[in-house]
Formats: C-alpha cells, structure tokens, sequence
C-alpha cells in the first residue's frame, strides 16, 4: 500500500512540475514579445526625435528679412491716388472705381458702393504685415487660398490702379481657417498676413442695398398683379399675426388657398435683399407683374417685376402722404433710375400667381353631382377661375 501512494504523489509531483515549466515558458515568450515591441517604440521615438531636429535646423518661418513689414510700401500715401482696385477670381472679375461722388462699380452700371467696405479695405491693406512665411510649393498654394486664378486658382488678384491705369500694387490674396495668406504674382513664396480685409469673392457684398427696411408688423397691406393680369388686393387689421392677411374688397369672398403662402408674399418686401444692379435704362421689356406694399403709417413702396432675358429685375418706388414724407423721398433717391435683380426663390414670394394664393368663391347653389359631376369637381373649376383686375392707382406701365 505504502510503495503505491508514494508513486502516486510522485506522478502528481512530476505532473505540477511540468505545468509549472510550461506556464513558465509561456510567460518568457509573452516577456520576450513585450521586448520586441517596447524596443520597436523606442526606435520610433528616436526616429521622430530625429527628424524633428532636422527639421528644427531648417529656416525659422518667421526669421526672414520681411517679418513684420508693411506688405504694401507707401499705401498709406498711394490710397489717396488710387483711382481703381481691380478684383481677379477664377469665376468672375469686377472693380470699384472712384468718382467725384464716391466709390462705384463699373460692372454693374456705376452702381455706388457701400462707404463702409471701401474704408475697410484701404485701411486694412494699409496696416496689413507680413507674418510667418510658408509654402513656396506651386501645387500647394490652393491649401491656402492662393491658386493662380488665371489659371482657375482659388486666389484674388487684388490691383491697385492710377488714374491714368498705372499699377500702383498687385497682390495675391488667399484665405484659409480664417488666416490671410499673400504672395506676388509672379512668385510662388508666400506668407501669413496680420490684419483685417473685407470680404471680395462675392460682387453683392460691394454693392450698397442699404435703401430700405420696413419690420414686418408695420405692413397692413398688399396689392399684386400677377403675369396673366389677375389681382387680389390682401389686408389685416392692426396687431394680428403674420398668417392674418385676407382677401379684401373688392375680393372679400375670395378664398385663401394656403396661409403660409399668402403671409410670405404679403411681407416679401421685408426680405428685399437684391444680388446685382444696373441702370432702369436698359431694361427692354414692359413690367409683367406689380406688387404693392402699405404700411399702417402710410408708406407705399410699389415694385414693378420685368422678366427679361438676364433675369429677373424690379424697379421701386416709395410714396408717402404728410408733410413729413422724408422716408419716401430716402428711399426715391437711392432707387429712382436703378434695376435690380432679384434671387430666383425671391422672386417667387414677390411675384406668384394670384390662382395659388386665393380662389374665387364657390357659385351659391352647387349643381348635384349627378348632373354635372362631384362636388369637388365644381370647386375645383371655381379654384381656376380668375380673379378680375385690381385697379391701380397708377396705371403707367412704363417703368
């Protein structure tokens, strides 16, 4: 008995043992793993350590000789001589040319441009300094804003020009994250800028639309003309909603089709936001729409709608009753002669057929419906009747 369990605590001695040897094994592989990577980290590290000293031998950035220069030398005394600035983007081109009158926009028929814009450019080139320099990489000027836009580049060429055309400064303008970016023309080194410049990729931002503002609870009514000739004439009392406008006489039973709709062209004139301008003059066709708004004080603003071939386009007009008729006569000033052009979306708001804002009235006594179809049927022959004309206290359809 003895020589047996002695052999068997043996064997179970002999088994842990070789558990104990392979668990070992097991944890000095698992060792010699985590060596191998903690080694490898430490290659990377030493490599990255490396490299950025190279790189932290190579040109300071910001160690060149001009860091901190004005980037336009004597702007500050050419600004008073510059006739012109002249705008180059790969999409579009225009300038501001200055007249006895003040800044104005050729493109758009010497339209005047906003006082503010040009008193943030000039000074803003003229305090604007180089920063830290950047890429001289031709494929990487797009990164910031300063592709060549001859050749479809995302930059500005900004020119400063004489009287007599003379260049007085060119300059590639980018930007990016907020951060101006600059180089010359004819050079593919650029730089940060500090500084401030007025927005210039969008024409519009130039033009000085600043000609009215009317809040929309001090309009209490509109008359339309659409461009089949139909009229409605809408109206709300005194401190009701947006959504309150109704069909008044002589359209008292006319039946509004959808609030929403009738509400948004009833306050378009609040949203008057045009994207271009040019002379009234050379407008070719006859106004195919009115729309006429009111106001609880007595300010009449009458836009004529003209479709013509490069767009949509409206004239304006205030009228005003009382001696103190000063916001019709601001307003006349800064519009009589001019044309201008309308975004598409709010165009529709200011010009909609009078049929999708307002129905006719149901006839008295609807026929049965087996005699001459549903009753839906015949509402829906009244929904396509047109409205008769709404008289118009003017009626020069000239422009």
């Amino acid at each position: 008995y003895k020589p047996f369990r002695y052999a068997w605590a043996y064997d179970f001695w002999k088994l842990q043992q070789q558990e104990t040897d392979s668990m070992n094994a097991s944890r000095q592989a698992s060792y010699l793993k985590t060596l191998k990577w903690l080694g490898g980290a430490c290659l990377l590290v030493w490599a990255i350590i490396l490299v950025s000293a190279l790189i932290g031998n190579g040109p300071d950035p910001q160690n060149h000789t001009r860091f901190g220069q004005p980037v336009l030398q004597d702007f500050a005394v050419q600004r008073r001589t510059a006739q012109m600035v002249r705008f180059t983007l790969a999409d579009d081109d225009y300038s501001l040319f200055r007249t006895s009158e003040g800044w104005v926009m050729p493109e758009s028929g010497n339209y005047p441009v906003r006082r503010d814009r040009i008193a943030d450019l000039m000074s803003g080139f003229e305090t604007l300094a180089f920063d830290a320099r950047r890429t001289a990489d031709p494929y990487k000027l797009d990164l910031l804003g300063l592709g060549d836009p001859m050749q479809d580049g995302n930059g500005v060429l900004v020119e400063f020009l004489a009287s007599d055309g003379t260049p007085l400064h060119n300059l590639v303008v980018g930007r990016r994250d907020e951060r101006l970016y600059i180089r010359d023309p004819g050079d593919t080194q650029s730089y940060r800028a500090t500084g401030e410049l007025p927005p210039f990729y969008n024409r519009r931002a130039w033009l000085d639309f600043d000609i009215l503002s009317i809040a929309p609870e001090a309009i209490r009514s509109v008359r339309l003309r659409d461009r089949t000739g139909a009229s409605v004439y809408l109206r709300r009392r005194a401190g009701e909603g947006p959504q309150d406008f109704r069909p008044a006489p002589p359209y008292q039973n006319a039946r509004i089709r959808n609030r929403l709709t009738v509400s948004r062209t009833a306050l378009a004139i609040t949203n008057f936001a045009p994207t271009d301008a040019k002379p009234a003059a050379e407008l070719e066709n006859r106004p195919s729409a009115r729309h006429i708004t009111e106001t609880y004080d007595g300010l009449e603003v009458d836009l004529r709608i003209y479709n013509e071939d490069d767009g949509y386009w409206v004239t304006m007009r205030a009228i005003e009753a009382g001696e103190g008729a000063r916001r019709a006569q601001v307003i006349n000033q800064k519009a009589e002669g001019w044309a201008f052009s309308l975004p598409n979306i709010d165009r529709r708001d200011f010009t909609p057929r009078v049929s999708r804002l307002v129905s006719a009235p149901l006839p008295p006594e609807v026929p049965a419906a087996e005699e001459t179809g549903t009753a839906e049927e015949a509402a829906s022959a009244a929904d396509e009747t047109l409205l008769p004309p709404l008289p118009m206290a003017d009626t020069d359809e000239s422009g």
